[in-house]
C-alpha cells in the first residue's frame, strides 16, 4: 500500500510542475521539497481509507488507490501548518517546511526577515496540498456516483481537522488542566481525522450499508484516540532518530496533553506550578524541557496514559469484531490496532 500510494502521489506532483513552471520555474521548484516530504509518513490515512473501501466489498484497484493517495496531499497540509503553528524545527527527520523557506531566504539574502518568508511560504504551500487533495480525490476515477456518496464526509473530515487545530491552540492558551478537554483535542485533531473518516470516506465510496458505517467508526474513533495518546507519549519519550522530531517536543511546545493534564491532577502545588510555569514558558534552554519531563516521571501521568491507550484500543477490537466488515479486511484492521497503539514513530 505504501509503494502504490507514494507511486501515485508522485505521478500526481510530476503532472503538477508543468503547471507551476507555466507560473515561474521559482514556483515549480516547489515540487522538489514537497516531493521529498511526502516520500516519508507512514500513509495511514490513505491506508484506513482503502481498507474502508475493502471492508464494505470494494475491490483492489487503481482508483480506489487515488482516492486514497488524496489523503496524503491533506496530511501534507495539517503537518506543514501545524509546524508553523508550533514553530517546529523538524519533521519525519528533516528541517521543517517552514525552516527550509527560511534558510533559503537567509542563503540568498533576500530582503526582510527570513523567519517572516519561511512561514508565508510554508502556510501557502500547505494551501496548495489542501486544494491538491481535492483534485486528486474528485479525479481519482471512481464513478460519480460514489464521489457523490463520499464528498460530504470528506467535507466533514476536512472541517474537523481545522476545528480540532482550533481547539489544540485554545486549550493551550486556556491553560487546560483537566484531561477531558485534552481528549476532545485528541478526538478531533487527530482520532477522527486520522483514523475514524478516512475508513467512512471509504465505506462511503463503496456504498457501505449503515451498520457497517456505524461499527467502522466506532472502530475508528476508538483506535484514533489511542493512536493520539500514543503520539502524545511518543513526543516526551520518543528517540528523536526514530519519530525524527525532538525528544520532548511536546513539552517545549507547551502541549495540553492527557499526559500533562494527569501530571497537573497529581503533583502537589509546588510541582504543579513549577510545570505551568514551565509549560508556559518561551525559553529554549534545554533545562526547561528536562525539568518538565521529570516533574511528569514524578507522577502516574504515563501509566494512566498506558492504561487508556490500551482501554481505547480494546474498544475498537470490539466495535470491529462485531461488525460484518469482509474478512481480509477485519483481519488487517485487527493487525493495524497493534501497529498503530504500539509504534514507536
Amino acid at each position: 500500500m505504501r509503494e502504490r500510494v507514494g507511486k501515485r502521489v508522485n505521478e500526481f506532483l510530476a503532472g503538477q510542475r508543468p503547471l507551476l513552471d507555466d507560473v515561474s520555474p521559482d514556483v515549480g521548484g516547489l515540487v522538489d521539497p514537497l516531493t521529498d516530504f511526502m516520500a516519508g509518513g507512514k500513509k495511514l490515512r490513505a491506508m484506513f481509507l482503502y481498507w474502508g473501501w475493502r471492508a464494505a466489498g470494494g475491490p483492489d484497484c487503481d482508483e480506489v488507490i487515488g482516492a486514497a493517495s488524496a489523503m496524503e496531499f491533506l496530511q501534507a497540509c495539517a503537518l506543514v501548518h501545524d509546524d508553523v503553528m508550533d514553530r517546529s524545527d523538524s519533521r519525519r527527520g528533516r528541517p521543517a517546511m517552514h525552516r527550509q523557506f527560511t534558510d533559503m531566504h537567509a542563503r540568498a539574502s533576500w530582503a526582510g526577515s527570513p523567519d517572516d518568508f519561511g512561514a508565508a511560504a510554508a502556510i501557502l504551500l500547505g494551501d496548495l496540498c489542501l486544494s491538491w487533495a481535492d483534485e486528486l480525490l474528485m479525479g481519482c476515477g471512481l464513478p460519480t456516483a460514489a464521489l457523490q456518496r463520499g464528498k460530504p464526509v470528506y467535507d466533514t473530515l476536512r472541517t474537523e481537522l481545522m476545528a480540532g487545530q482550533y481547539l489544540d491552540i485554545l486549550e493551550q492558551v486556556r491553560r487546560n488542566t483537566a484531561v477531558e478537554p485534552a481528549l476532545q483535542v485528541a478526538r478531533f485533531k487527530s482520532a477522527k481525522y486520522t483514523i475514524e473518516r478516512p475508513l467512512h470516506l471509504g465505506a462511503a465510496l463503496a456504498d457501505a450499508d449503515p451498520g457497517l458505517v456505524t461499527a467502522l467508526r466506532d472502530y475508528g474513533l476508538s483506535l484514533g484516540v489511542a493512536f493520539q495518546l500514543r503520539d502524545d507519549l511518543l513526543g516526551v519519550y520518543g528517540d528523536p532518530d526514530t519519530t525524527g522530531k525532538p525528544a520532548g517536543d511536546d513539552l517545549r511546545e507547551g502541549k495540553r496533553t492527557a499526559l500533562v493534564a494527569y501530571a497537573l491532577s497529581d503533583l502537589d502545588d509546588d510541582g504543579r506550578a513549577a510545570l505551568a510555569a514551565d509549560l508556559e514558558s518561551t525559553s529554549t534552554d534545554p533545562a526547561r524541557v528536562r525539568r518538565m519531563r521529570t516533574l511528569v516521571d514524578s507522577t502516574d501521568a504515563r501509566l494512566r496514559v498506558e492504561s487508556l491507550i490500551d482501554d481505547y484500543a480494546a474498544r475498537a477490537g470490539d466495535a470491529l469484531a462485531a461488525s460484518d466488515a469482509d474478512p481480509q479486511a477485519r483481519d488487517v484492521l485487527n493487525q493495524l490496532i497493534t501497529a498503530a497503539t504500539s509504534r514507536v514513530a
